[in-house]
């Protein structure tokens, strides 16, 4: 590349040889939701629903979206670093093995449900937010210059999962939770990028 460093063109090679290691490794295709939110909510009956409970449910799928997003961005984030820096065996090289025993059951136990749709079928969609961090602090070195503090990150991902357990589990954040949340968020964007 003319007049462009070296770096640039290897940092660009390095992420397009990521992009298509992650396909590889069964990163699924985002832009395939088979259905508009009409036919969802159609086909699951919501009109007859009370209308009191719809809303807030809205709501709290907007928070869901942005906690989704978040949870699964960190995914790849620390996919994307590990691959890049120990290869692609990554996943048995640089994480515990209680970590990978732990995601494995939770994907053995999807598998034999056979008629339901599986989270994914790489090894860390089935990890929780307390098995990234964990990663994360396990390979420091890898982490240290997209995030610049552990401490930080686990801070951030505390907020993020306390207030995913609440819609998790049907429950309606306060104002004042969603507001923190989106702190948080923006804050993690700006640190590490999406």
């Amino acid at each position: 590349m003319k007049g462009a460093p070296a770096e640039v063109y290897d940092f660009v090679f390095k992420g397009l040889l990521t992009e298509e290691a992650l396909d590889r490794a069964g990163r699924k295709n985002r832009s395939s939701l088979l259905l508009s939110d009409e036919e969802i909510a159609n086909t699951l009956s919501i009109s007859s629903l009370p209308d009191d409970l719809v809303n807030e449910a809205r709501q709290m799928a907007m928070v869901y979206t942005a906690v989704a997003a978040f949870e699964n961005a960190v995914r790849e984030l620390i996919s994307g670093v590990l691959l890049e820096s120990k290869g692609e065996n990554w996943w048995e090289d640089s994480v515990s093995q209680k970590i990978r025993e732990r995601a494995e059951k939770r994907r053995d136990d999807e598998l034999k449900v056979k008629w339901h749709t599986q989270r994914g079928s790489a090894p860390i969609n089935y990890t929780t937010m307390a098995d990234l961090i964990n990663i994360m602090r396990n390979n420091w070195d890898d982490f240290e210059a997209h995030i610049q503090s552990i401490d930080w990150a686990a801070n951030v991902f505390d907020a993020v999962e306390r207030s995913r357990n609440v819609i998790m589990h049907s429950g309606v954040l306060e104002k004042g939770d969603i507001e923190r949340l989106g702190i948080f968020i923006r804050d993690w964007v700006k640190q590490v990028g999406t």
